[in-house]
C-alpha cells in the first residue's frame, strides 16, 4: 500500500546499502513544471554579463524547426551596463522570432518579428505582459511537451525528488492526468490554481488535498502580487536607490482578500507570491484579518516587524534559497542597507515560522541538495558567505525539504545518498551522489 510496514538494517539479498545513509524523499514546493521541462531544451544565459552577450549566444544557438521561436532562458540584466532592446537582438537575429525569458520570469526580451507575433508594443515586457508571452510559448504539441515532462520527472528522482507543487498558470489538472493515465509515476504532483481559474476550480468541487488520481492532488490556490527583485517590481516600503520607484503592486490588498475570501471558502489553501518587503506585510495583513493560515511564496525581503507574524498566523514560508546567491549582487546594488532582511531564513526560523524550501523552477535548478547547499552556506564559487548570520544547518535544510519520515507507517517515500548529509558541507550537499530513490515503495531511480 505504499507506506513504510516494518524498520531494520537495509541490506541482504535484495540491496546492499553498502553504509549509504537513508533519509525520507524530498520535495520541491515550489516549481513551474512545464517550463522546467522546456527549459532544459532552450538556450541558457546564465553566462550572459550584458545584453551584446545574450544576442551573441542566441546567435550561435540552433535554429528551431520552421515555424517555431527561437527562446531562450535565466538572463539577468539587472547590472547590465546596457538595455535588451529589439534593436540589439535584431542585430544578429532579423528573421526569426526570438523570446528570451528573464531568470527570475518576470521579463521578456523580444526582436521586432516577436514583437509582432506576440503583439507587444516594447522589447522588454514585464509582469502580465511577460507571463502571456510564457502562456503562448508553452503552446506546443501534447505528445512533445509530455515527453520533455517525463524526462525531466525522471531527471528529478535522480536527484532525490518524490513530489512537487507545480504552479504553472494552466489548467494542471488535466495535463496531470493525461500524463498519469500514459504511465508517469516518478513523482507526487500538486497542482495549482491561479485566479482565472478559480471560478472553474470551485465549480469542480476542488478543494486543496484532494487527491485527483494516485499520487495527484489539487495544491494551492497562487496569486502574485508583487513582481520580482531583478526586474526591479518588487513592491517594498522604500524606494529603489535612486528612484521614486517602490516596485509594482499586481494585486491591490483589497482585491486580494476579496481572492482568498473566495479561496478559503471553497476550501483552497492560498500560497501568495510576495517578495518585497511591502508586498509581504500587506500579504500578512490579509491573512491575519481573515483568520485563515496559508504560505507566502518566495518571502524574499521582509521587516524584522514581520518575521514573527509567520508563525503567529501560521503562514508557511515557501523559500527558494539558490535565489539569494542569484540575487545578491541585484540586492546589494538595488537593495543597500537592507541586505540583512533579504532571504532571512536563520530569523525565521527563530521566529517560529515554518519552512518549505523549494527552487522555482525553472529560476533555479529542480534540485533540492542545490537548495539545502544555499540555506547552510550562502554561498557557492568559492565567494565569501553572503549574510551567513542567517544560515540554517543542514538537519534544518533537509527537514524543510521532507514530508515525511522514516517510520512504521509513513509514506515510503525513501532516498540512499552517499554521503551523510548533515556531514556534508555545502559543495557536498551540492553534489550529493543519490543512488536510489523510492516512491510510495516503488524505486524510481537506481544507481546501485
Amino acid at each position: 500500500n505504499g507506506v513504510i510496514t516494518e524498520l531494520g538494517v537495509l541490506g541482504g539479498a535484495d540491496l546492499d546499502a553498502e553504509g549509504r545513509w537513508l533519509v525520507p524523499g524530498l520535495w520541491d514546493q515550489h516549481v513551474h513544471f512545464s517550463q522546467w521541462a522546456q527549459s532544459r531544451q532552450r538556450v541558457d544565459l546564465a553566462a550572459a554579463g550584458s545584453a551584446a552577450e545574450a544576442a551573441a549566444i542566441m546567435a550561435a544557438a540552433p535554429r528551431p524547426l520552421a515555424g517555431l521561436v527561437l527562446v531562450g532562458g535565466g538572463f539577468r540584466d539587472g547590472l547590465w551596463p546596457g538595455a535588451p532592446t529589439a534593436d540589439v537582438l535584431d542585430a544578429v537575429l532579423p528573421d526569426l522570432p526570438v523570446v528570451l525569458i528573464s531568470g527570475d520570469l518576470h521579463s521578456c526580451w523580444l526582436n521586432s518579428r516577436a514583437m509582432q507575433r506576440f503583439g507587444a508594443t516594447t522589447s522588454l515586457v514585464r509582469e502580465e505582459e511577460c507571463f502571456a508571452v510564457v502562456r503562448a510559448l508553452d503552446d506546443v504539441p501534447e505528445a512533445v511537451l509530455d515527453a520533455w515532462v517525463a524526462e525531466a520527472a525522471h531527471a528529478a528522482a535522480a536527484r532525490g525528488v518524490v513530489g512537487i507543487v507545480d504552479l504553472e498558470m494552466s489548467w494542471g489538472v488535466d495535463h496531470w492526468l493525461r500524463r498519469r493515465e500514459a504511465g508517469l509515476a516518478a513523482l507526487r504532483v500538486r497542482t495549482g490554481i491561479y485566479p482565472h481559474l478559480l471560478d472553474r476550480a470551485i465549480e469542480a468541487g476542488l478543494r486543496t488535498g484532494d487527491a485527483l488520481a494516485d499520487l495527484v492532488e489539487v495544491g494551492p490556490f497562487k496569486i502574485i502580487t508583487d513582481g520580482s527583485l531583478n526586474t526591479r517590481t518588487a513592491f517594498c516600503h522604500d524606494p529603489y536607490p535612486g528612484t521614486g520607484d517602490r516596485g509594482l503592486l499586481t494585486v491591490p490588498t483589497d482585491e486580494l482578500e476579496t481572492w482568498l475570501t473566495r479561496a478559503t471558502g471553497a476550501g483552497l489553501v492560498p500560497a501568495v507570491h510576495a517578495i518585497g518587503d511591502d508586498a509581504n506585510t500587506l500579504a500578512l495583513d490579509v491573512f491575519a484579518r481573515l483568520g485563515v493560515g496559508g504560505r507566502i511564496e518566495h518571502a524574499q525581503l521582509l521587516t524584522d516587524a514581520d518575521l514573527a507574524r509567520f508563525a503567529v498566523l501560521g503562514v508557511a514560508a515557501s523559500v527558494q534559497p539558490e535565489h539569494l546567491l542569484d540575487d545578491r549582487d541585484v540586492a546589494d546594488h538595488y537593495w543597500a542597507g537592507r541586505t540583512g532582511r533579504a532571504f532571512p531564513l536563520r530569523s525565521l526560523l527563530d521566529a517560529g515560522a515554518r519552512l518549505l524550501l523549494g527552487s522555482d523552477a525553472p529560476v533555479a535548478p529542480l534540485d533540492p541538495w542545490i537548495a539545502m547547499a544555499a540555506a547552510v552556506t550562502r554561498t557557492r564559487d568559492g565567494r565569501a558567505p553572503w549574510h551567513p548570520e542567517q544560515r540554517i544547518t543542514p538537519a534544518e535544510a533537509l527537514a524543510a525539504s521532507v514530508e515525511s519520515m522514516i517510520a512504521v507507517g509513513q509514506p515510503a517515500d525513501l532516498v540512499l545518498v552517499d554521503r551523510d548529509p548533515l556531514a556534508a558541507g555545502g559543495d557536498g550537499l551540492r553534489t550529493m551522489p543519490v543512488a536510489l530513490t523510492v516512491l510510495a515503495g516503488t524505486v524510481t531511480h537506481s544507481a546501485l
